[in-house]
């Protein structure tokens, strides 16, 4: 019998969230007072998004607001949402999938890992979607944390010499029938009005970053970043 691995040290992860949280909190924060008439006008929202939000156009022959744009669009879109309760529900995505992927990569790591799920879920809009629509949201980013999470747990649980391949690739596949089901409930609840393409986009992005990124904690223990 094998002596038990000693415990991991104890994260404070909450650092890398809370700064994202901001970014996302902020614009937001400006344009709700501007939408109820605190401070500017109602024009703010629509003005940020012509200069923040994934506009596909500007791929091909559409005319930047400014220098840079169709580069900076693939980050700068995933701080911006459609409104309060859009971010309300991505802001708690956040820290429901975020905790402990930041507890497990370290706060260096996670943020990586966010960037690279906001431009996954950006070149996932860009390549799939035929519309001309703009596209706001940190949901790319949020689902390359899940993919994240389930590409470290499917990880795992190979690594594991009591675990079956089988039923890991099991546990896999209904967890991919679970989140292909929540894409299409949403998609009919929001009359269409959902970038399935970024979700898909950011979850592979996360998915294959976390191999990368991920350092088995079972295997060698780290301190803070």
């Amino acid at each position: 019998m094998t002596d038990p691995a000693p415990p991991l040290p104890r994260r404070r992860p909450a650092g890398a969230i809370l700064a994202i949280f901001a970014l996302c909190l902020l614009p937001e924060l400006v344009l709700l007072g501007a939408d109820a008439g605190l401070w500017g006008t109602a024009h703010w929202r629509n003005m940020v998004y012509q200069y923040g939000a994934f506009w596909p156009g500007l791929l091909g022959n559409w005319r930047p607001n400014y220098p840079g744009q169709a580069a900076a669009m693939f980050l700068s879109y995933g701080f911006l949402h459609a409104g309060l309760w859009h971010f309300v529900l991505n802001m708690a995505t956040l820290f429901s999938l975020g905790t402990p992927l930041a507890a497990r990569l370290g706060q260096a790591r996670f943020l990586v890992l966010w960037a690279l799920s906001t431009l996954g879920g950006a070149a996932g809009y860009a390549l799939l979607s035929d519309t001309p629509q703009p596209m706001v949201g940190a949901s790319g980013a949020l689902f390359g944390l899940a993919g994240a999470l389930i590409g470290s747990d499917l990880a795992d649980r190979l690594a594991d010499d009591g675990i079956e391949t089988g039923r890991a690739l099991a546990a896999l596949a209904l967890t991919l029938l679970g989140l292909i089901a929540l894409n299409a409930a949403m998609y009919w609840a929001m009359g269409g009005r959902l970038a399935w393409q970024t979700h898909l986009g950011g979850f592979m992005a996360g998915w294959g970053a976390i191999l990368l990124l991920d350092r088995d904690p079972r295997i060698s223990p780290r301190g803070p970043d």
